[in-house]
């Protein structure tokens, strides 16, 4: 009888132990596919055209362009904002970003009027199209996971947009 139970306590520690693998396996599935969803683009790949880098990005569901890129070395994910006067670093990003916070300025958000500070970004990466000396603000109030890539960065580029694809040229 003793047999038994023992056989029947490992059994259910067993069973248990599959539904809580099965369950973090779809977890990290689901979780996956929701961040290709929102960025498309977290591979960015590019080619050249006559000597010019080209890179193009899908548009995620909502009508957005996120991609990943780097800034300093750092890996960032990049919203796409032609709105956006430059481009606009959340403030607990700075310091990983190796980014000092200069002076201070006051900038329209969507949310309103928000206190930033100016800062330049040495080096910024989008595929293989890079940037140097980009001005930049940290906006210590804007929460977010991307960093609003403007047109402090954009207005160095060319660019076009065609059946929910961006093509962007240096």
């Amino acid at each position: 009888m003793q047999t038994n139970d023992a056989t029947k306590r490992v059994g259910t520690w067993f069973s248990w132990f599959a539904w809580i693998a099965v369950l973090f396996v779809l977890y990290t599935w689901f979780d996956n596919f929701l961040d290709k969803k929102e960025n498309p683009n977290q591979q960015v790949m590019t080619y050249r055209d006559n000597g010019a880098a080209v890179v193009e990005l899908k548009q995620n569901p909502s009508g957005h362009y996120i991609a990943n890129g780097f800034i300093n070395g750092a890996q960032v994910s990049f919203l796409l904002d032609t709105g956006a006067t430059q481009v606009a670093i959340p403030g607990r990003m700075a310091d990983s970003l190796n980014l000092r916070a200069g002076q201070r300025v006051q900038v329209r958000t969507a949310s309103g009027i928000a206190t930033a500070y100016q800062t330049e970004i040495s080096e910024l990466q989008l595929g293989e199209i890079r940037l140097y000396n980009v001005a930049a603000t940290i906006v210590p109030d804007y929460d977010s996971n991307h960093v609003l890539l403007g047109m402090s960065a954009l207005r160095a580029l060319e660019f076009s947009q065609r059946d929910r694809v961006l093509t962007i040229r240096q």
